[in-house]
């Protein structure tokens, strides 16, 4: 049997986010009548859904992954080919024999291949009506919302904190049906905002404000349009990086690591930077709860990776790691460097919700409330979910530290802290 992947690379795979929620409810024995996985690569299940018979379902991985699936979905690969994949990354999926719906399939796919055809026939009229049907929703979804956001400043804020998460749920599975996954999650986060403490009225409104910009910098196809269609929630697959995107040989140190929850998945955000080219990256990976991330990237050494480069050249995949070390500090700036930089970053991409931060030189302080500040007495405040990080006063002791952080529009989130040794302290 082939390599087994692991859930983040077969999460790749999937169309949308709802795909990827909606298989990830697939991983358990209880959703499948039978599973099974053989040589050379192949993989199938029976899963009970909402017809009489089960859906029936298989996935070849001995080349380019193929799917197959007797569910009315138009979706490629639709949430059970998703589904039993994540089963067997989890070892949910035994070795057996497959059953001769299976073999004909596999047959059917050797003997075109053995021909020289493709596998599965590429329509490419079909994919542009697929195309072009998306990108209608989504228009369709972003009018919608355009009415929506209208309503909400039309109606005012002050009944917004007694609304419930029914209120931002609703306008969030419109998104979803409309295929713009990206705003969904964005709308499911402004529930926090109204108990986020004094100011809210105002962060609440620049949140609509950059929604609604959002939305007409799609309609006019203007701007950074890689950036504006990520944020909507057209996804890259990672395959397409792989073979496509750009490739940077580069020595690269580690920054600092961020682990954040996300329904049932958790998320690694870990930060990069290039001491030769000033450059940053970023490389996300995922793991179910109980799951371990991997964890080669460790903050405070420093590698030769090879990355592919994501359209928005920060996000990217560790192709190779070679040469780890442990590294000196990374060379920071002060406060006002950090805020040219984000401006900067701003300037590409105006809905950034945080971007990597490194400082040299700064004491953590607690009056008037909890900051760093550098040598010339500007200071930057700490993030309130990091208000209380005592590991940074602790190795502070009122001395000054190197810090490398995410700085977001609430503050500072410090990562990773040096101390006048230079060992790294992951915080």
């Amino acid at each position: 049997m082939a390599e087994r992947w692991d859930q983040a690379r077969v999460l790749t795979l999937a169309p949308d986010a709802s795909s990827q929620r909606s298989a990830r409810s697939l991983v358990n024995a209880r959703s499948w009548i039978t599973t099974g996985s053989a040589d050379p690569a192949a993989l199938w299940g029976e899963c009970q859904g909402g017809a009489a018979a089960p859906y029936r379902t298989a996935v070849d991985l001995s080349g380019r992954p193929a799917y197959k699936c007797s569910c009315p979905s138009r979706k490629l690969p639709c949430k059970h080919a998703l589904g039993l994949l994540l089963f067997w990354s989890a070892g949910g999926v035994p070795p057996g024999t497959p059953p001769e719906w299976v073999r004909t399939w596999l047959s059917t796919r050797a003997a075109r291949a053995q021909d020289g055809k493709p596998a599965e026939p590429a329509d490419p009229e079909a994919a542009r009506r697929r195309a072009e049907q998306r990108e209608q929703r989504v228009a369709s979804g972003l009018d919608e919302l355009d009415r929506w956001l209208c309503d909400q400043v039309r109606q005012g804020l002050a009944a917004t904190p007694k609304a419930g998460y029914q209120h931002w749920d609703s306008i969030a599975a419109r998104m979803v049906d409309a295929q713009a996954s990206g705003l969904a999650e964005r709308l499911r986060s402004l529930a926090a905002v109204p108990h986020s403490g004094a100011g809210w009225e105002s962060r609440l409104l620049e949140e609509y404000a950059m929604l609604h910009l959002l939305a007409t910098a799609f309609r006019r196809q203007s701007g950074p349009l890689d950036t504006i269609r990520s944020r909507i929630g057209f996804t890259v697959r990672q395959e397409s990086v792989l073979a496509d995107g750009e490739r940077v040989l580069d020595r690269w140190q580690v920054l600092g690591r961020r682990d954040m929850e996300q329904e049932r998945m958790r998320t690694r955000r870990v930060w990069l930077r290039s001491p030769r080219h000033g450059r940053y990256a970023l490389v996300l990976s995922f793991a179910f709860p109980g799951e371990s991330f991997d964890g080669a990237l460790i903050p405070g050494t420093e590698a030769d990776l090879e990355l592919a480069c994501y359209p928005d050249r920060l996000r990217a995949l560790v192709v190779s790691n070679q040469n780890r070390a442990r590294a000196k500090p990374p060379d920071g700036g002060t406060v006002a460097d950090v805020l040219t930089d984000w401006a900067q970053a701003l300037s590409q991409d105006p809905w950034l919700d945080s971007w990597p931060a490194v400082l040299n030189a700064v004491t953590p302080v607690r009056t008037p409330q909890p900051a760093v500040c550098d040598p010339a007495g500007a200071a930057l405040p700490l993030h309130p979910a990091a208000a209380a990080n005592w590991p940074l006063f602790a190795l502070s002791a009122g001395n000054p530290l190197t810090v490398a952080g995410e700085w977001t529009p609430r503050g500072l989130l410090p990562l990773t802290a040096w101390d006048e040794t230079g060992r790294a302290v992951v915080l």
